[in-house]
């Protein structure tokens, strides 16, 4: 999950009810298949058009997020009965996914979805596949070069942050001084550079509030509860904890359980289901999180779809598709997890 190096996007509301459901608007046709949509939306009354073919290549699926990726690509396609999926079985190896994105390109696929492993690494095979006359959506993490993808589509982490911050810093604005901990990503990504930027930002507008530690983990379950282990033993008392990772997150709460910790409110981030259910419930620290939707790749099936027929988006005045998409990092809370539940990966 890599931040686009710039924000300029267009923001697509949220995966729910936004991205999707605009797309589908002027792109989707209903095959008949009782599957609920990605985004639990039926896809709209739209004739089948030319039959496209869509070659999906990701990474390895080794993380919830991951995963949730795959299976809304599939699900989505499977809502076309005018799309034939040719999907990789995914990759953290960038050799072994370059030649994996090659052999789609001399299979002459009509559109390419690309989640790459390495942006940088990966960006001579989408200009290869751009150069062949296959257009590129590439998905989320980005490559050098706009000339290697026809349409970036991906979420937004600075944002993430910053939303984060802002729902702290209004929950804590009565207190005269409040103090904040960060449970972060890995810190070698720009990704975790950026939502934590987002968030520093955000909490300049709240004087009372000052963040107090940051603990770095590595967006797994183990080293979730390890560093908030050690958050909590350094940290006696604090008001509030932004946790970068859902799945990380179900181990600095349980880290957070074995400490009889129960006097802060936690914010999580990504938007897995246990998440969203520990929400619901309204029992423990977990308040809130902040959506990276893995619904984004059923969008971008939908703008691949698009491409391949040469449409535009419905709801837009443009004739062709944007070049860029960037999806917007809801706060989801007890007030709207309900709308958000279908959504949530495990």
């Amino acid at each position: 999950m890599t931040y686009r190096t710039s924000r300029r996007g267009l923001l697509f509301g949220t995966a729910a009810v936004g991205a999707g459901a605009l797309l589908a608007g002027c792109t989707s046709n209903d095959s008949g298949d009782d599957e609920p949509a990605a985004n639990d939306q039926p896809a709209a009354d739209d004739k089948p058009g030319k039959a496209v073919t869509i070659g999906f290549a990701g990474p390895q699926a080794d993380h919830g997020w991951l995963n949730a990726i795959n299976d809304n690509a599939k699900n989505r396609a499977k809502k076309y009965s005018d799309v034939t999926l040719e999907i990789t079985e995914g990759s953290n190896d960038t050799a072994q996914q370059i030649g994996q994105i090659e052999t789609l390109i001399n299979k002459k696929v009509d559109v390419l979805v690309i989640l790459p492993a390495d942006g940088k690494a990966l960006t001579q095979v989408g200009l290869k596949a751009m150069r062949a006359g296959i257009p590129v959506v590439n998905l989320d993490r980005i490559f050098n070069t706009p000339q290697a993808y026809r349409c970036w589509i991906g979420g937004d982490n600075y944002g993430m942050g910053l939303n984060a911050g802002h729902y702290i810093g209004q929950k804590l604005k009565g207190k005269s001084s409040a103090k904040v901990i960060e449970l972060a990503g890995l810190d070698n990504l720009e990704l975790t550079k950026q939502r934590t930027q987002g968030f520093d930002d955000a909490l300049k507008n709240y004087p009372n509030v000052r963040k107090v530690a940051r603990q770095a983990a590595e967006f797994t379950v183990e080293s979730g509860q390890a560093k908030m282990a050690q958050l909590l033993q350094a940290q006696s008392s604090f008001d509030a904890l932004w946790n970068h990772d859902d799945d990380q997150g179900v181990g600095a709460l349980r880290a957070i359980d074995q400490a009889g910790r129960d006097d802060f409110l936690m914010v999580g981030g990504a938007g897995a289901l246990s998440a969203f259910q520990a929400i619901k419930q309204d029992n423990g620290v977990l308040k809130a999180t902040v959506l990276y939707p893995p619904t984004m790749a059923a969008s971008a099936i939908d703008l691949a779809r698009a491409l391949g027929q040469s449409k535009g988006i419905g709801g837009l005045a443009e004739f062709e598709i944007p070049a860029s998409l960037t999806l917007y990092s809801a706060v989801v809370d007890k007030t709207n997890v309900d709308q958000y539940m279908s959504t949530g990966f495990k």
